[in-house]
């Protein structure tokens, strides 16, 4: 399959399944054995398919995985819903590490069903899944991670759905502006205009959503609005979905202003990434001290995200692992040079 062959080891036993279903197959194997590759690097073992029959050779844990992997992901090919490539990796993962574990739990619920033609939005892992449900089970919700975790695109979808069913009258989408800063106003146009790049990939994931046509008919009406979040203060927001996106921009002072501005009917998603944070230096981030003073508070969730959940382009995964390494690796130094730091100056106030 194009791949090095795992080093196997005493424990190694093998596995054979018979496939009676020749679309179940072609959604196992993949083109070009794709999927099937993927699986096996994934899980460290020898995975091979022919005619109706796969072949899996590994250690003991990686095979009983795979066998798992295989059964489950046939269920869901056999509803009409296979894993996409993609999908793969982080889904082999899920059952390797939590043996409760079930694809068909996680993969099998859509969450929004958009406009004619386009595919019904699923979430992408266990992390998604339990996050859409605390969404659905709580009025204010926290998703902290990194970026192309799925984060705002689910609180969309999420949005969407609600005003679709009559749940909410309106979605009220708001981000902090910090690039503008005070200058915001001098920039040209309405409110919607002068915000509008900042709040780009609230509307992207609308439109995404729902037809072009009608997601500008929602905002026409007034059941989409857009505000800079330092245009959100005295107001009330009843019946509403709202979204605080990039919140970890949003600074203390911000943040408890936004978090007591629902009203009765109402439902906040407030989504960020605490690795990019572009407040000056000094001033704490309103969305580290929220999640974190509010964790454990009733109605309130805090989910939390971390590079096995990237679902954008796989690059993006390695790159968010590569920086969080270099982080960890720079507090390390710091923490270091601090300690030799203190020790030098314990050990000249001794002499």
């Amino acid at each position: 399959m194009g791949r090095a062959a795992p080093e196997l080891h005493a424990a190694a036993e093998a596995a054979t399944i018979d496939v009676d279903d020749a679309s179940v197959m072609l959604a196992l194997c993949g083109p070009r054995n794709e999927h099937l590759a993927s699986l096996a690097s994934t899980l460290g073992l020898v995975a091979s398919a022919r005619g109706q029959r796969l072949f899996l050779r590994g250690e003991s844990a990686a095979v009983a995985t795979a066998m798992r992997f295989v059964h489950e992901s046939a269920e869901l090919a056999r509803a009409g819903k296979p894993l996409a490539l993609e999908d793969i990796p982080r889904a082999a993962r899920l059952l390797r590490d939590d043996h409760e574990a079930s694809l068909r739990y996680v993969y099998d619920a859509p969450v929004f069903i958009g406009a004619a033609g386009r595919k019904p939005i699923s979430v992408k892992g266990a992390n998604q899944r339990a996050y859409v449900e605390a969404i659905g089970a709580h009025d204010l919700t926290f998703g902290v991670g990194p970026a192309g975790t799925g984060k705002t695109f689910l609180a969309m979808a999420c949005a969407v759905r609600a005003l679709t069913e009559r749940r909410v009258r309106r979605i009220v989408l708001t981000r902090p502006a910090v690039e503008a800063g005070e200058r915001l106003g001098f920039l040209p146009g309405d409110l919607a205009e002068k915000v509008n790049p900042y709040l780009r990939p609230l509307y992207d994931a609308l439109n995404d959503l729902l037809d072009v046509e009608r997601a500008q008919q929602c905002i026409a009406k007034g059941q989409v609005e857009v505000a800079p979040l330092a245009f959100m203060r005295g107001r009330t927001l009843s019946d509403a979905f709202v979204i605080l996106d990039e919140a970890q921009n949003a600074t203390s002072e911000q943040m408890r202003m936004f978090l007591t501005r629902l009203g009765p009917g109402s439902k906040a998603v407030v989504t960020g990434d605490l690795t990019q944070v572009d407040l000056p230096v000094g001033r704490p981030s309103g969305l580290a001290v929220a999640s974190r003073l509010l964790t454990g508070v009733e109605g309130i969730a805090v989910c939390t995200f971390d590079d096995g959940d990237v679902v954008r382009h796989p690059l993006v995964q390695r790159i968010v692992k590569a920086y969080e390494t270099f982080d960890r690796e720079e507090r390390e130094r710091f923490e270091a040079r601090r300690d030799r730091l203190r020790d030098r100056e314990t050990g000249g106030g001794e002499a």
